[in-house]
């Protein structure tokens, strides 16, 4: 008998929970796009009063400061829309000069993409702010309903009177259209929000890719090192642990055997120190092959492996997980290495009283978090100028190689008195 026909219904819970997180994904979504599409009108302002004092000769020395403002707004959304979806492969860096972003193809893009975002991407923004306000503000109206003078409005909207029970609940089936509405409107709203940024940012068919190819390839040789490395760690794991120990086992065993004869009570304590290595030899194996891929990952899943790590932990650590679905399984795995890692790195080197590991699944993005209260200080290696991860720190320099194996980005905050933060980007797939 399946499980659906065992657990009547869970389907349909399943997918009445799966469209509530869509929604709330889609309203942080919104609620971010609100933060640059205020910065995209504020620039846009600027932009027009460069236009406007460029005949007395103010706007010809605003606008370089005022394209740089453009290009690095752009920069910010795209870095925002690869958090919610796929990553936004950026061009080549646009000119600052006047004269050359006037015919330069991807300022016209970038000016297109801000007309856009500062009109309909603000005006969705708004919403994705508002709607939660106001569903819980009428849904919950019948909680203060009696506290409001009997001539006030009682809706949201403007409309009606709270004068009886009956004006209560008719707020309430207000507060619930909301509702539905955030449930079946939220994520195309979302998706409206971010297409003109998905359109216009990207890199276009003429664009030189250069950096970008430079870029992969980097992180593709940084692949192939990880790799390599690792095998070698396996290798070394086995030949220097559970090797010599198997051969002590067939030694004290081969021994045994041509003791028994003449001294059983030495073959039989040459039996037991078999038996004891025999032991340990699988306890080395399975460290091993946990080390390979680590079974608690598909046992428990990311949450619950990353809170057996925090439990291991000598500095006190809080977990956060929000994963509602499962990641690919390399991405799990590196995921686990990260934080491992830098747990251990916050143990030994830290002197950090106690750390947060947060993890998030935005769009397919992983984001996880880890910060500690130390001393600080640390310095993260760069793939592409440190490929062999010799940078300071070998626990970071292989965090960073096993992050840039999966495209990933890894930023580091450090400074000098502390609080760490190692923050890891991960695209995860569908």
């Amino acid at each position: 008998m399946s499980t659906s026909d065992e657990r009547p219904g869970t389907g349909r819970r399943g997918l009445a929970a799966g469209t509530v997180k869509a929604a709330l994904s889609a309203l942080r979504q919104l609620v971010s796009g609100l933060g640059t599409a205020i910065l995209a009108l504020m620039v846009l302002l600027l932009l027009a009063v460069c236009t406007f004092t460029a005949p007395l000769g103010v706007g010809l020395l605003l606008a370089p400061g005022a394209l740089r403002a453009l290009h690095a707004l752009a920069g910010l959304e795209r870095t925002r829309l690869a958090r919610w979806g796929p990553e936004v492969v950026a061009p080549e860096p646009p000119p600052t000069r006047l004269r050359a972003a006037l015919t330069d193809p991807t300022t016209r893009r970038e000016l297109q993409w801000l007309v856009r975002h500062a009109s309909v991407g603000l005006l969705l923004g708004l919403l994705g702010f508002w709607l939660p306000l106001l569903a819980v503000r009428d849904t919950t109206f019948p909680l203060y309903w009696r506290f409001f003078p009997t001539d006030a409005t009682a809706t949201s909207i403007g409309i009606g009177t709270s004068s009886s029970w009956a004006d209560a609940l008719a707020v309430t089936l207000l507060g619930v259209g909301w509702i539905a509405i955030i449930l079946g409107l939220a994520a195309a709203m979302a998706r409206v929000q971010a297409a003109p940024g998905r359109l216009l940012l990207s890199a276009g068919p003429d664009t030189d890719l250069s950096l970008r190819i430079a870029e992969l390839t980097a992180t593709r040789a940084a692949a192939l090192d990880a790799h390599a490395t690792e095998l070698r760690r396996i290798e070394r794991a086995l030949h220097d642990g559970s090797q010599n120990r198997i051969v002590s086992v067939s030694v004290l065993l081969g021994a045994a055997r041509r003791m028994v004869a003449r001294d059983p009570a030495g073959a039989e304590e040459l039996l037991e120190r078999a038996q004891s290595a025999a032991e340990q030899a699988l306890a080395d194996l399975r460290t091993v092959s946990r080390s390979i891929l680590p079974p608690v990952l598909a046992d428990r899943g990311l949450a619950g492996a990353l809170t057996g790590l925090a439990a291991e932990c000598a500095v006190p650590c809080r977990v956060d997980v929000d994963a509602p679905r499962r990641c690919a399984a390399s991405v799990e795995a590196t995921a686990y290495f990260v934080v491992a890692e830098s747990l251990t790195n916050i143990t030994k080197h830290s002197g950090a009283r106690q750390a947060t590991v947060t993890a998030r699944l935005a769009g397919e993005r992983l984001l996880l978090t880890i910060t500690d209260d130390g001393h600080g200080g640390a310095v993260a290696p760069s793939v592409v100028t440190d490929p062999g991860g010799t940078g300071t720190g070998s626990g970071l320099a292989g965090i960073n190689r096993r992050v840039a194996a999966h495209d990933g980005t890894l930023r580091l905050t450090s400074p000098p008195g502390g609080p760490t933060t190692v923050e890891v980007d991960l695209p995860c797939g569908s």
